[in-house]
């Protein structure tokens, strides 16, 4: 029996929507210790420099900074330590291959919670170049500036 329904997200990382043309996403579990759940629940955690990468057949979560628990004795982790991300057999495979070509990279764009369980949200991404950000920025601003006028025009 679940206590818990739906989604309640911890942390996300908007500037890896920016710096990265996102391909395919995946939902990962993660395998954590007790202290890190309380404080993903307690709503603590950074993705600024996280990626996964393989390490033999498994997919492992780094440089995410979960900190430690403030009511945790010694039984707190490590802020930055490798984090296994549970997925299916054929998940990783597919994974796997795509993240060999040249310019992919793994980010996690967001850590919650599903119906109680912590969860990341993995992407295949490829890096922007410095002209896309810029074009990308300037589609966003020109859309809003379209909507305003849309909506200042209705108001009359």
């Amino acid at each position: 029996m679940v206590k818990e329904r739906g989604r309640k997200v911890v942390a996300s990382n908007r500037k890896a929507r920016h710096d990265y043309h996102i391909e395919d996403t995946f939902e990962a579990g993660i395998s954590l210790m007790g202290t890190e759940v309380k404080a993903l629940r307690a709503g603590r955690c950074s993705l600024i420099d996280g990626f996964a990468q393989f390490s033999g057949d498994e997919l492992w979560l780094e440089g995410v900074h979960i900190p430690e628990y403030s009511q945790g004795t010694w039984t707190n982790h490590a802020p930055r330590r490798r984090r296994k991300l549970l997925l299916h057999r054929e998940e990783l495979t597919k994974i796997a291959s795509k993240s060999r070509e040249k310019g992919r990279t793994i980010v996690p764009l967001a850590v919650y919670f599903k119906d109680g369980r912590a969860k990341v949200e993995i992407a295949l991404a490829t890096g922007k170049r410095e002209y896309d950000k810029r074009q990308t920025l300037r589609e966003r601003q020109d859309k809003r500036e379209a909507d305003r006028a849309m909506y200042s025009r209705s108001e009359r």
